[in-house]
């Protein structure tokens, strides 16, 4: 067998802490001890295989099926391997990932690539809200790699993230960018109102329609045609994103701020006309 293969034993109602699903820990474990890993079943601690069916040895490849939707913190923290999910996930998935590739053909619940370093999170479904943003009280959210949504994503997606590239297949909730420090956030349905709302630098590049206007804080620089975003648009593509040749070959308006920060920040308007 290539992977590890975990079946949710029955529909999951409470909260269960996963942070020992991930390759880090399941690579070169016997069945028996990948079935041994500890996990927070509400308030309670149980070995993983009383929740799980375990099929295979311990692979860097993990294979999670069932609704998981109560399930968090799957891959927490990892560095290598891939894991995919088939059905919905809980909270916090891939959050502080370092490398390595997670898959969801669903749903996912908030703060999916929360402070995510490195590595590719790619959600077929929709996210919800503050994905690849910053805990409370932190300063820093999304610091590298790469989350691609097909569906739509929640309120505050990609709040405070200081580096990596964020793209949204469908629309947008409120504060879309807010206090981005850098960064770059892709939408290709409607962006959420008062995007970029207190962000210093980074991009957030609107491809179809706009909630509402650009905050007043923002200022009209100019309308062209940034050669550096279609390298980032050929890369989308290649991945499966909406771009279509009209993006590539069109013009963008150009507005920058939030002027009650940095004001170094950017947002890309794709002009339709």
């Amino acid at each position: 067998m290539s992977a590890t293969v975990l079946q949710a034993r029955a529909n999951l109602t409470l909260p269960v802490e996963a942070d020992s699903i991930t390759p880090d820990r399941i690579d070169g474990l016997q069945q028996v001890a990948v079935g041994n890993l500890p996990i927070l079943y509400g308030r309670e601690w149980a070995p993983l295989g009383d929740l799980f069916a375990v099929s295979g040895d311990g692979r860097a490849d993990l294979v999670l099926e069932g609704d998981l939707t109560h399930v968090k913190r799957i891959g927490q923290g990892m560095t290598r391997g891939t894991i995919a999910i088939h059905g919905n996930a809980g909270l916090h998935l891939g959050s502080q990932m370092r490398g390595g590739e997670i898959t969801v053909d669903s749903n996912v619940g908030g703060w999916a690539g929360a402070h995510m370093a490195g590595g590719r999170l790619r959600i077929y479904g929709d996210a919800g809200p503050m994905l690849g943003s910053a805990y409370p009280g932190e300063r820093r959210g999304m610091t590298g790699g790469v989350i691609l949504v097909e569906g739509s994503a929640a309120a505050r997606v990609g709040e405070r993230m200081r580096r990596g590239l964020i793209a949204v297949g469908g629309s947008t909730g409120d504060f879309p960018g807010a206090r981005m420090i850098a960064g770059s956030l892709f939408v290709f349905g409607q962006l959420g109102p008062r995007a970029g709302a207190g962000m210093k630098r980074g991009s957030i590049v609107s491809l179809g329609s706009l909630a509402s206007g650009v905050l007043p804080t923002f200022q009209y620089s100019c309308r062209f045609a940034p050669g550096f975003l279609q390298l980032y648009l050929r890369y989308l593509l290649r991945w499966g994103m909406p771009v279509t040749p009209a993006h590539l070959q069109g013009q963008y308006q150009r507005y920058t701020g939030d002027i009650n920060t940095l004001g170094k920040g950017e947002i890309l308007i794709y002009d339709q006309h």
